[in-house]
Parts: C-alpha cells; structure tokens; sequence
C-alpha cells in the first residue's frame, strides 16, 4: 500500500490487493440492468476427463481426485490471461468482503505491539465499542486462550475475532490504570469495510475525497462525503484514486455519472461471445461544473481506470500523477456447487473515445506483473518523456486532447515520485518500523490530553508544540538505530510530519491522518495549486 506501517485490521482482509486486481467485475446485476445468472459446470466425456479416470484407475500410488483437479484449474486459467482466476471454497468468503463492504467480526483495529494485541480504535457503534471496549485496550486471551508474547500471526488473531453474525467470543484485556483483567462477551455482527478512506475540506472551497477500492457500498460512501462536503462549501474537487487496485464496476461507473452532463459515454464493453454494451451519464450527476481533479498512480487499475477514463476522455477534469497500471479486461463470477467460483475474462471494457488500456499480456503472467518495475528501471517514476506510446493507439477527445491507449492511461499532468527527505537514517527507521511504533507509544501514554482535541486543528497545534522528534531519536536509538545527525537533517521534516500523522490517526482515525500528511504529499499539493488557479 501506499503508507508504511499501518495497523493490521480485521476491518481489512489482507487479500484485498491480490483479490482486486484479478479485476473488474460484473457482479449479480449488470449495471445496465441485466440480470447475471451464476453459470454452472456441466460435466463431459473429454480428454481431461479421461486423463483422470485413467489416472485413477492405473496410476502405481493411490490419488486424490479432487486435489489434482483443484490444481489443474488455476494452471489452466493461468495460461489465458492475468486475471482469470479460480478461488477454491475455503477462500472465496475472504475474497468477497472487500467488495461486498462487510463482514462479520467484532469491529477493532488492531496492532501487534510488542508481541501484544493492541487495539488501535474500535468502529463508532460496533459490537466492540457498545460493550465498553475501548482503544489502547491490550487484549491478553481469546476465549481462554493466552494470545499475548505467545508470537501468534495476526492472520490467526483475525481468525479467532472474526466469525459468524450473531455467535460470541470472549476477550479478557489489560487496560491501563486498571490492576485485574477485564472480561467482556462480544456477539459479532456487520461490520463495513469502507472504500471511501477520508473526506474533508482542503480549504474554503476545496474538498478532498480518497477512495480505496470499489465495492458494493462504494457509491453510497461517495455521496455520503460528497454531500457533507458541498454543505461545507465545496465547488472544486480533488478526487484520489492513487493506490485503487479497482472491484466492482457499477459504483464505478455510477460516481463517473456524477461528474457528466446527461447522455455522456462513460465506458462501453465488448468481447467474442459479449455483445456491445455501453453505460451513458444520466441526469442525476451531483457535481457537474465545479473544477475537477482526479489523482492516480501505477496502482491505480481496472474500475479507478474507467472513472479516470471516463473523465479524461470527456475533457471533464485534469487528471494528474502517473501513468496507471493498464488492466481494462472483465471478469463475470462462474459458481460451483461445492462453494468454489471462477472469475473468467469475457470482455474488454473501452474508454470514451474507443481506447483500450489494457497492456499486452502476450508474454505470460510474470512479464505482465513485472512491467511495474520495468517502468522504474526505464526512468518512468521520475520522467514522463521516458514513456512511449505506438501512434496506432493514439486518439483525440471531442475537446482535442491527444491521450493513447494500449498500456494505462498518461494523466494530463505527470508528476514524479517524490524522493525529498530520504537518508540512510530515515530507511532504517521506517523500515524498522520505529516511527508508528513510536507513534503508537506515544499515544498510550498521552492518551487522556490527545483525546481532549475534539478536532484535527486543534490536535495538530498542540503537536507541532511538542518535541516530538529528539523524544523519536532517543527511541530509535534505544531500539536499535543509533542516532545519524546528517540524515537527520536531511529526514528531519519527513519523520517529523510522519510522526503527527501517525498519532493523530490513532486519535481521529483517517481525518486525522491525511491533513498531516498532505504536507508530505507532492501530487496533491501540485494538485492543490493547479486547481486554485483555474
């Protein structure tokens, strides 16, 4: 991801990256309306069949049937594209979660620090938070099993919490002030997965909206901020879509509608046995005329690419960062009566003006997944005259802006990976892990004062007053990293802002993140300028 050091949370899978980017999916509904019966296997007498009944029948050792063909499936799929998958039973609920927006659980964050489960924040409202669980909690056992300075995973831990709607699970935590451990029986339930991480006012006038992903409940989150921050006088936004590997179409296509005046193409999708089907902009659209940026990065994929396409082709808004990943295929869920899916290729989706940015898979899937570090090797993080585009993918929008097709879309304005502030000092700490740690500590020990700051300007004023970075060396050096007096000068003001952004999240979550943070932010600060001026 975008940011290092991040807590673990049971409110996001680990499989989100792996399981998004096998795609753009068309779920149970098209978003034009078209219902999508699941397909179902219907078995035949072929050469693979006949492989396995001879395999059986005569092979000198006994064999599992099922497990060779659960292995020869994913082999099979492998070789027709990058993002055809096969998901084995026991793995499709995790899979889904991301783009359904929920799970079951019992709604925290959380952090191994120190060997221990420290709860970073629990979900306004979740079963946690309505039995008096509470952040900087260290849970100690789970249902009766010790899980502290035992080196358990954190998959397990995400394992033990989570669990069906409506059963319980015990926990018994240390809180600090507190001598004995305190038990408490939690009935899970539903608990969101965001995909819309922050929004909030940049300024008077501009606002801010982050999306992660794109799930089931991504359109609603959208409107939801988009709403709150017209109230607060939005008329010129910034939307990030860096880091958004994609997911389900219809949101997708439903937030591109709000930036479009009525009868906009928005993106239409074509394949061998898929007819032309096109998705147009209604007259619903909730932001038509202010100023529109839209961030994206070489993570940015699959439906990210459809609303920057879709943007950028209608000549609606400036699109600024670099170029992004370039995966315009389709995929449609193929269920199986023993709870296993297939997620199968059928179709290439195509921007506005007729590009596919699809880039070539012909030479199988490493190559493909290697091309993102190819682009580093050729200079394309830090120069956009490193990029080569074919003049057989070359197309003009209706306002005459050249953009090309064939490998991701080229945003209007390029903007280089930032490098400001790196030292051998700074490596070693983040990758020690040392400045959330830190961060973390701090928290807990100045929980009570952070916790007065009702907001995110008054908590940022009070840490700029604190000296926060001399109190981080003496930690870092007590932790293994001695102190570097050069590469603290030169780190200084990166640690520094990284350090209030950490806390501040432990604090405010996300909305208190990302306004500290922005002043690391090279894209968006460029961004900020370039729509302040128009």
């Amino acid at each position: 991801m975008k940011y290092n050091n991040r807590p673990v949370t049971i409110i996001l899978p680990l499989v989100i990256a792996l399981s998004l980017l096998a795609g753009v999916f068309i779920g149970s509904r098209m978003p034009g309306g078209t219902e999508n019966q699941p397909l179902l296997l219907k078995p035949r007498a072929d050469k693979f069949t006949r492989i396995l009944e001879i395999v059986e029948s005569r092979y000198v050792d006994t064999v599992d049937r099922n497990a060779l063909i659960e292995e020869a499936i994913p082999l099979m799929l492998h070789n027709l594209d990058p993002h055809s998958v096969y998901i084995p039973a026991r793995e499709l609920t995790a899979m889904n979660e991301p783009l359904q927006g929920n799970f079951d659980g019992i709604g925290v964050s959380f952090n191994m620090l120190t060997d221990t489960v420290f709860i970073i924040n629990t979900i306004p409202g979740g079963p946690s938070d309505k039995v008096g669980v509470m952040a900087g909690d260290k849970i100690i056992y789970i249902n009766d099993s010790l899980v502290a300075g035992t080196g358990i995973p954190d998959e397990s831990i995400i394992g033990m919490l989570k669990g069906p709607r409506g059963t319980e699970v015990t926990i018994k935590i240390l809180r600090k002030g507190v001598d004995d451990l305190i038990d408490f029986t939690i009935e899970r339930d539903k608990i969101p997965i965001y995909s819309v991480d922050v929004s909030y006012m940049i300024d008077e006038t501009t606002g801010f909206i982050q999306i992660s992903r794109f799930s089931m409940t991504t359109y609603e989150e959208f409107t939801e901020a988009i709403t709150k921050l017209k109230k607060l006088g939005m008329n010129k936004l910034i939307l990030d879509l860096r880091g958004n590997v994609g997911g389900v179409m219809e949101p997708a296509v439903r937030i591109a509608d709000d930036f479009l005046d009525e009868g906009k193409l928005i993106v239409y999708t074509e394949g061998r046995n898929s007819p032309r089907e096109e998705w147009r902009s209604t007259a619903r659209g909730r932001f038509l005329t202010g100023e529109l940026v839209v961030l994206v990065d070489e993570w940015s994929a699959s439906a990210s690419e459809i609303v920057a396409g879709a943007i950028q082709d209608n000549d609606r808004g400036t699109l600024i960062g670099r170029r992004t990943f370039g995966k315009g295929l389709v995929q449609e869920p193929v269920m199986f009566n023993d709870g296993s899916a297939m997620r199968l290729t059928i179709a290439r989706y195509y921007t506005p003006t007729g590009r596919s940015i699809q880039k070539p898979y012909d030479n199988g899937y490493e190559e493909y997944y290697q091309d993102l570090n190819e682009r580093f090797h050729r200079g394309e993080h830090r120069a956009a005259d490193s990029i080569r585009f074919a003049d057989s993918l070359r197309f003009v929008t209706a306002g005459g802006k050249v953009v090309y097709g064939g490998g991701g879309i080229m945003p209007d304005m390029f903007i280089p990976a930032d490098t400001t502030g790196m030292s051998i000092y700074f490596m070693k700490v983040r990758n020690a892990g040392l400045i959330y740690r830190f961060a973390l500590q701090y928290t807990d020990s100045n929980r009570e004062t952070l916790n007065s700051f009702g907001e995110i300007k008054k908590l940022k004023q009070y840490l700029d007053n604190q000296d926060l970075l001399n109190s981080f060396i003496a930690y870092a050096s007590e932790n293994g990293v001695p102190a570097d007096m050069a590469g603290i000068k030169i780190s200084e003001d990166i640690i520094n802002i990284q350090i209030k952004a950490y806390i501040a999240r432990n604090i405010l979550d996300n909305d208190g993140f990302y306004p500290i943070w922005q002043e690391l932010d090279k894209t968006l600060n460029v961004a900020i300028d370039h729509i302040s001026n128009q």
